[in-house]
């Protein structure tokens, strides 16, 4: 392992060691006697939100009662930021009909829908849902902000049954809620919700702006129809940098590298001025696709011809396309003259390489570096580790997670069939026809052996016998959602899947030979770009 100490090791050191790194667990706290103080004698709204956060922490529903009935004396009951605090606070302490009652003294409609908003900010949504519940009158914005909410929440499913919902309340959605809802399909990648929300836009004669216009083109894209982006694209007004920076990251992240190029060469063309996420897409296609140079060569662009100073956001995709291309050691060069300090993003993209091209060294600096780790950083190194056949420090690393309580995040594929989305995790057995998902994966899986394809065991973290570690790679949640796009789909039809991870190379490989099977197009979109699998080939190049 190395240690910050050790400045003679080539790739040098600066921030906290590994070891140290482990015991870095964050968190806000105070004593209840400094709490209980402040709650007591406390006059600014501030500071009375802040004591109520700390309620809520430490689930202190004494104190909690003690700053309400302060902010009641200094006549701030219907403070909506307040009543947000006190709502989520009183449920955090199993006390929910107490907050309710708070909300209840609040009259108007603009401040209610304040309070729902702050509550969904506070990442409190099924408390914000509770309220909403309750209000005997909505208007739009009301319904907005909880659908807006949803959304900026990561739970796009209820943003979509709620917007169903709406509709069905005969409330009628304006520019804010189809904004909020093509987001939702196309996190989602839920192909046909976006199209009846797109027909619902023109049955309803919705006036097209840059923000509605830039979300149509990016829910195409995400839903695996660039040829839809395209014409979306090529409809719409095109004055606004947004326009464009959709149609690049769309075709970005279908690996179209050459699309990118010539788009971009339009945008002067059309006096548009690129801006610095114009960038971010352009460099991202070409991380996707491994050109290096014409990389390099757009990020002395941005600067030297668009006076565009580098963020965060472009150093790390530059790293990344070092790092995928092999270039180890330019990465981390480039990480060290960075002018502002590194983020966790960038020190993950550097793991990241690490864990592809086996550098041991590299990867323990880079992981060293990284403040608060999560489950997927452990999960790089081990990775790296057992492809080294360095079982102990894997199985070190492993106990690590173990005594930090941390586990590892879960694959999750889903596949849309009509307008239902159907959830898969890996190895999970709750699905309504598991049975039949199983029998037709075993199936597919015995052809593809057939086909002489080997599963690669090395992928997986524990030293096991090589048929527990097949079983383990088979279960996979992209699997288990291509079995059952088999079993419901249509002989010839494209199957659509989306999965919240990278895939690993062994899903890869076996997906290819699948499509070439079943002679069916197959496209998976994982966490960082499109694959499109037809004829036992990938439209990645089995780059990514």
């Amino acid at each position: 392992m190395i240690s910050c100490r050790h400045r003679s090791n080539k790739f040098g050191c600066f921030g906290k060691s590994w070891n140290n790194v482990h015991s870095s667990f964050h968190s806000l706290s105070s004593s209840s006697s400094s709490t209980f103080h402040s709650s007591v004698t406390a006059t600014d709204p501030e500071v009375l939100h802040r004591v109520l956060l700390s309620c809520r922490g430490s689930m202190d529903l004494k104190t909690a009662t003690k700053t309400h009935s302060r902010v009641v004396v200094l006549g701030l009951a219907t403070y909506p930021s307040l009543v947000s605090s006190l709502i989520s606070t009183y449920a955090r302490c199993h006390q929910p009909q107490i907050g309710l009652r708070v909300f209840s003294k609040v009259l108007d409609l603009f401040s209610r829908n304040l309070v729902i908003d702050s509550l969904m900010k506070g990442g409190q949504c099924d408390v914000a849902k509770k309220v909403f519940v309750k209000m005997p009158v909505r208007d739009v914005v009301t319904w907005n902000t909880m659908v807006g909410g949803y959304v900026k929440n990561s739970r796009f499913l209820d943003a979509l049954n709620l917007f169903r919902r709406m509709l069905g309340c005969k409330v009628e959605p304006d520019g804010f809620t189809f904004a909020a809802v093509l987001t939702a399909c196309a996190r989602l990648g839920a192909l046909c919700n976006a199209e009846w929300v797109h027909r619902l836009m023109v049955e309803k004669r919705v006036e097209l702006n840059y923000i509605l216009s830039a979300a149509l083109i990016d829910m195409y894209a995400k839903c695996g129809r660039i040829d839809v982006s395209r014409q979306v694209f090529e409809e719409v007004v095109r004055d606004h940098v947004s326009v464009w920076n959709a149609m690049i990251t769309g075709l970005a992240i279908h690996g179209l590298v050459m699309d990118v190029t010539l788009l971009f060469s339009r945008m002067e063309i059309e006096s548009v001025l690129p801006d610095s996420v114009t960038f971010i897409g352009i460099l991202t296609a070409c991380s996707h696709c491994g050109l290096v140079e014409e990389g390099r060569e757009y990020f002395d662009m941005m600067q030297n011809r668009f006076m565009i100073q580098p963020e965060l956001e472009h150093y790390g995709t530059m790293v990344d396309l070092l790092g995928r291309a092999g270039l180890m050691e330019e990465a981390y060069a480039l990480v060290k003259a960075m002018p502002m300090e590194p983020d966790v993003v960038i020190w993950r993209a550097l793991l990241s390489a690490c864990r592809i091209h086996r550098k041991k060294e590299l990867g323990e600096v880079a992981i060293a570096n990284i403040s608060r780790l999560e489950s997927g950083d452990f999960v790089l190194l081990s990775n790296m580790y057992c492809s080294l056949k360095n079982w102990d420090s894997a199985e070190r690393v492993r106990q690590r997670m173990k005594m930090g309580g941390i586990r590892k995040n879960r694959g999750k594929s889903w596949i849309e069939l009509g307008d239902s989305i159907h959830i898969f995790n890996a190895a999970n057995h709750s699905h309504a026809e598991m049975k039949s998902i199983y029998r037709v994966l075993e199936g597919l899986v015995q052809r593809a052996k057939l086909e002489g394809f080997t599963p690669l065991t090395d992928l997986v973290l524990m030293d096991v016998s090589e048929e527990e570690k097949e079983e383990n790679l088979a279960f996979h949640s992209e699997k288990l959602a291509l079995a059952y796009g088999v079993l419901k789909s249509s002989p010839g039809t494209k199957i659509r899947i989306s999965k919240n991870l990278r895939i690993c190379l062994d899903c890869h490989n076996w997906i290819k030979i699948i499509s070439k099977i079943l002679n069916r197009e197959i496209i998976v979109r994982d966490r960082i770009r499109f694959h499109q699998f037809e004829g036992g080939m990938c439209s990645c190049r089995d780059y990514w």
